[in-house]
């Protein structure tokens, strides 16, 4: 096989959208003939990927083994890194396995997640990744019957038939907020992940524990909701300094959370991470680029994928191998925007 067959035998929609100047979604929505695309934005993907080989391969491959060759991906949004990071790590898995694949969005629809589940698993696809699913009740038993190979990402699954690729969330958010106990801060806020999202409800629990670890009490009024989006973590920040006793540290549930949350103590006139420090989740590539650079909880999202990716297409060659439930490490990464407390003038003059 010369150097140029190998090169178009792993083309990728990142290689795609680079050639035609869109993004990895326009690519996924023109390959799976979504109509919602503008002509001239179809036309230049459709050249983009006819000059890469990339439609070509996938019709080959569609023809061998009375297989698709083709894995559905359901995600929520395209709005976050967390969200691209996880694909790219699918992608580039999907890639060496010489797969292709087919992306959706549910926009957090839960009845459009269960339709598209529908949709995919009626010969589209030969096995389906499901990342943050929402409404599993609605269709998990359906795959489970049918056998139909299946992989959830940053989900724990409802029970033991379900292939699950996930972080130790407890874990990392209780050495989170063990880190900030042993910086002295013994009022730490936290505000939630969407609650219905087994991550979300690990780290709430997780920092409970090393609340009492450090015999600290878990005051309510210190814990706040969330959504893991930016608004939710300004709107997290104006409530925690409406308190009488506001915390010295507070810990998000998202980097994107955590970045609201910096940004409502700003407007508030307080400094990060000398009035107040903050931690995240995820540790996305803004994490180390906003300013204060943001101390996070790490998640290794691109392997997530790869990992989950590998176990899926390891499913659809063998349909009867036993299930996986996998458990990534986290790591905390200190960076600026956590401090020791230091009673600022806003706590003096409160």
């Amino acid at each position: 096989m010369n150097e140029e067959k190998v090169k178009r035998n792993h083309v990728t929609i990142f290689d795609v959208a680079k050639e035609a100047g869109v993004s990895y979604s326009t690519v996924s929505r023109v390959v799976n003939n979504f109509q919602y695309v503008k002509p001239e934005t179809r036309e230049r993907v459709q050249a983009a990927m006819d000059k890469l080989g990339y439609v070509a391969n996938l019709k080959a491959r569609s023809l061998a083994g009375g297989r698709s060759q083709v894995l559905g991906l359901l995600l929520y949004d395209f709005e976050s890194s967390y969200q691209v990071e996880i694909v790219r790590g699918i992608d580039a898995e999907i890639s060496a396995l010489g797969y292709d694949l087919m992306m959706y969005t549910t926009h957090h629809r839960r009845q459009k997640e269960s339709t598209l589940v529908a949709k995919l698993t009626q010969g589209l696809v030969d096995g389906l990744l499901i990342v943050l699913p929402s409404n599993l009740e609605a269709y998990l038993e359906d795959l489970d019957s049918r056998h139909f190979p299946y992989v959830l990402i940053d989900h724990a699954g409802t029970g033991i038939s379900s292939n699950t690729v996930k972080a130790k969330n407890w874990v990392g958010s209780f050495e989170a907020t063990a880190y900030l106990a042993g910086l002295g801060h013994r009022r730490i806020g936290f505000v939630q992940g969407v609650m219905t999202v087994d991550s979300a409800k690990e780290r709430l629990a997780g920092y409970q524990a090393a609340l009492a670890r450090h015999g600290l009490a878990v005051d309510t009024a210190l814990i706040r909701p969330g959504d893991f989006d930016w608004q939710s973590g300004y709107e997290a920040a104006k409530s925690f300094l409406s308190l009488a006793q506001p915390p010295t540290a507070v810990i998000a549930s998202s980097d994107v959370c955590a970045f609201g949350v910096m940004e409502g103590l700003l407007a508030q006139g307080l400094r990060v991470p000398e009035d107040v420090s903050v931690i995240g989740f995820d540790d996305i590539p803004e994490a180390i680029t906003i300013r204060p650079s943001l101390t996070t909880v790490r998640q290794d999202l691109r392997q997530m994928g790869r990992i989950a990716t590998r176990v899926l297409v390891d499913c659809v060659d063998d349909p009867t191998r036993p299930t996986e439930k996998i458990e990534l490490p986290m790591v905390l990464i200190p960076r600026e925007s956590t401090a020791l407390p230091v009673e600022s003038v806003f706590y003096r003059n409160r």
